[in-house]
């Protein structure tokens, strides 16, 4: 192997090293800027916020990357089979069935459990129920996703629009994304479920890179499609309702960082383009928080940020008219 070869080969792993030292960094200067004594206080505090972060972050960057690989298309994200949509139909409904007052004094462990096999039913039934016959292709599941997610937005819509207003901003608080009150509890649960499914992702891996040469391509290679792409789906689903239970819909991020990582690593090798992500993911949310506490003072909300930036990068990409 020539030094030029070699010198291309290693330069996927010394970015994952500088993106691992900027999250290093990143998280040190969170954790300590403007902290005067009561550590105690502080760094649990703190740290909570930068656990959900990290912890949202990685959720978000997996799925996104994973539902684009079985997609085979990077502008596609989780959002398209309506994930974030049903979220806000779930809430909503809690809120017009159970009220503000029972709604609030839910176990969070439970109803987030409940969100969990909700989507992932969902997303079973979507899956299997269209391809039980066979024959059938991933993008009628994508259509059919955007199809059901458009319902669940308008059944939300109707049922807030029977909500009394009062109650209605208790609702709007959980739509948008907030890291400042994390619950301890909820955190480690998702934690739990996010290992689990890294640890089938890890298995996982080399049918990850089978299949972004394409369908037929992977079916040539041994690859089960079928079997995988439920799968993938399922994963994605568990991630989705991690992220969205924890801190509500964020919907452009992960377009975001999966085709940030994907532009600095650049390769299709998901051992390093998912790391890639997730610390990219993991960088934005921790500055965009230290930002929005230093600079704005919480005079705004971070999912406005990250929906701007993202939105800016979605316009561009189909300017661009980028190979997906």
């Amino acid at each position: 192997m020539s030094v030029e070869s070699l010198v291309v080969a290693r330069r996927p792993e010394r970015t994952l090293f500088i993106l691992g030292g900027v999250m290093v960094g990143v998280a040190v200067l969170f954790l300590l800027f403007g902290a005067s004594g009561q550590w105690d206080f502080v760094l649990p505090f703190r740290g909570r916020k930068l656990a959900t972060a990290l912890l949202v972050g990685y959720a978000i960057a997996v799925s996104t990357v994973l539902f684009q690989t079985v997609s085979g298309n990077r502008v596609l994200t989780p959002a398209i089979l309506g994930f974030d949509n049903l979220y806000v139909f779930i809430q909503t409904c809690l809120l017009y069935f159970l009220g503000s007052g029972k709604a609030a004094s839910l176990d969070p462990r439970l109803q987030f459990g409940v969100e969990v096999l909700i989507m992932v039913a969902f997303s079973a039934v979507l899956f299997w129920g269209l391809f039980g016959g066979g024959g059938r292709s991933l993008h009628l599941v994508l259509l059919t996703g955007v199809v059901l997610g458009v319902l669940f937005r308008s059944l939300a819509s109707f049922l807030q629009r029977l909500i009394d207003p009062n109650e209605f901003i208790f609702l709007q608080d959980r739509f948008f994304a907030s890291f400042n009150n994390p619950d301890q509890e909820l955190l480690v649960v998702a934690f739990v479920l996010t290992l689990g499914v890294s640890v089938v992702g890890l298995r996982m891996l080399k049918t990850f890179d089978v299949l972004v040469l394409g369908r037929e391509t992977a079916i040539n290679l041994g690859v089960d499609h079928q079997r995988t792409a439920a799968i993938i789906l399922v994963l994605v689903a568990i991630l989705v309702s991690v992220s969205s239970a924890l801190v509500g819909p964020v919907t452009f991020f992960g377009l975001l960082v999966s085709n940030l990582a994907h532009t600095l690593v650049r390769t299709y090798r998901h051992a390093l383009v998912l790391p890639a992500a997730a610390l990219i993911a993991g960088v934005c949310l921790v500055a965009g928080q230290f930002v929005l506490e230093q600079v704005f003072q919480f005079n705004t909300s971070p999912r406005v940020i990250i929906d701007f930036v993202g939105g800016l990068v979605f316009i561009g990409m189909l300017m661009r008219r980028a190979p997906v």
